[in-house]
């Protein structure tokens, strides 16, 4: 069986004989918000780039040259890819987390570090299944190698569920905080129409242009902005404790257990960066030091949200907001900067969420179609999503429960149940008994949770909507 090397207008990969889409730019921009990249590995995603690879038959001296071509690019440090990997895990879910802790208790935390584990063993069998099978280059080909192209359609669903998910999420979190930095000012009298959902609108007007972008190196350094805006917003919850004049000894529930479904899935939220990290283990110098990158990124970012969860919750208690920065003290200075860190971190995901999404329908076009046209199109696309998604944000402004229900419905799937079956699959004659059980133990949790965090979500979801109308 011949196998060739498809041109650079198709982007696609052949992988021991069948065609498959290299998404890489798609799966490069999922996670939790979604997308919390620095600009290593955004350097690493050209998203008109060729990612061609080479698999069988005659051509395996061509793939080995390949593979040594793409190991010489790959240069991050140690150092280096721990940082890479913890900004991209650092992002929506900090908003959230004093909530969490509050509503679930303070033993829910254990529930928390559990999942930081978890995704951690989890993102090590990622590791694993790309060592395996040098011919993979994303997590959506470890689907395919893993249970072929019905396996790799429903997991290009789940990251597609997540990006739009994550980015209503985002704009839900805009809204809300744009109403905080400008409240009681009179931009408009319009009766259909508040201060907080006009500026909504603006903002996402502003960002539209974006969205037309082909190349994102453009505004790499956007990424950037984000990653220290997230920073930004620790540090002056840190400080509303130290300088705010709040006393930090408000009660913190045991355990709350009727809410755990629901907290769940706004804990897990927070470690679903996994489509990220294929790119992350390519990018390396040596990849063998993939696990200590993941252990230490992993441990960071833990203990990064507990602290949070906890000084948020200890400083506000059963008034903490879904979005710590919403109970600050709004006299205070340091609020205006959390405010305005969490209205700016949106405004720097749009374009990287988008475009490659749009970039995939424009693959899909035909290739006599001119280059302009195809550009209309894709643009067009992007705008449509982004108007759809500010009509969500707008209509359905809950934030807890949309987060909620992503992190229940999808990142729950894509962090911990995909990456266990992606491992039991391609190393079933290999495992022992225990170590088949530890995984399927894994994968059960995983549905258990995801199950119930869905329906709780969906349930309050729908319950806030039938008060509202």
């Amino acid at each position: 069986m011949n196998c060739q090397v498809n041109g650079l207008k198709e982007n696609t990969s052949t992988l021991c004989g069948s065609n498959i889409k290299t998404t890489g730019d798609v799966s490069a921009i999922v996670a939790r918000e979604n997308n919390k990249v620095s600009n290593e590995v955004i350097v690493n995603i050209n998203y008109g780039e060729e990612r061609s690879i080479i698999g069988c038959g005659n051509n395996d001296n061509v793939h080995e040259m390949k593979v040594q071509q793409q190991q010489a690019k790959a240069d991050s440090s140690l150092l280096h890819s721990v940082i890479n990997m913890s900004g991209t895990l650092i992002g929506l879910g900090q908003l959230s987390t004093p909530y969490a802790v509050q509503n679930g208790g303070w033993a829910s935390a254990f529930l928390l570090i559990g999942f930081g584990i978890v995704c951690a063993y989890t993102s090590h069998l990622l590791a694993e299944c790309l060592k395996n099978n040098a011919k993979l280059r994303n997590y959506l080909d470890i689907a395919q190698f893993s249970f072929g192209k019905k396996g790799r359609a429903m997991v290009s669903i789940f990251m597609y569920m997540e990006i739009f998910m994550s980015l209503v999420s985002f704009t839900i979190s805009l809204h809300d905080n744009l109403g905080q930095v400008f409240l009681g000012a009179k931009l408009l009298n319009l009766s259909w129409i508040n201060i907080a959902q006009a500026l909504t609108v603006i903002a996402i007007i502003l960002v539209l242009p974006t969205v037309w972008l082909r190349d994102l190196s453009k505004i790499s350094f956007l990424s950037m902005a984000g990653i220290l805006m997230s920073l930004v917003i620790f540090v002056t919850v840190g400080c509303t404790a130290a300088f705010g004049r709040i006393k930090s000894n408000q009660s913190i529930p045991v355990l709350q257990l009727h809410k755990i479904p629901a907290v769940s899935g706004l804990y897990i939220y927070s470690f679903a960066a996994h489509v990220l990290f294929p790119d992350i283990y390519k990018s390396m110098k040596d990849p063998s030091q993939f696990t200590k990158v993941s252990g230490a990124s992993f441990g960071l970012v833990t203990i990064f949200y507990t602290a949070l969860g906890f000084m948020g919750a200890k400083l506000f208690g059963s008034r903490v907001s879904s979005q710590v920065t919403l109970s600050m003290p709004r006299h205070l200075i340091i609020t205006k900067i959390a405010l305005w860190a969490v209205v700016l971190t949106p405004l720097t995901k749009y374009a990287f969420q988008l475009v490659p999404v749009a970039s995939v329908i424009e693959r899909k076009l035909p290739s006599s179609m001119s280059l302009k046209t195809k550009m209309f199109i894709r643009g067009t696309v992007g705008s449509l999503l982004l108007v759809v998604v500010l009509i969500l944000a707008l209509t359905v402004p809950y934030f807890e429960n949309v987060l909620g229900l992503t992190g229940s419905l999808v990142s729950i799937s894509v962090a911990i149940i995909y990456p266990c079956a992606f491992y039991i699959k391609i190393f079933r004659p290999q495992l022992s008994k225990l170590a088949l059980a530890f995984n399927v133990f894994f994968i059960i949790f995983g549905l258990f949770l995801g199950i119930m965090g869905t329906i709780t979500s969906s349930k309050s979801l729908v319950q806030n909507i039938g008060r509202q109308w």
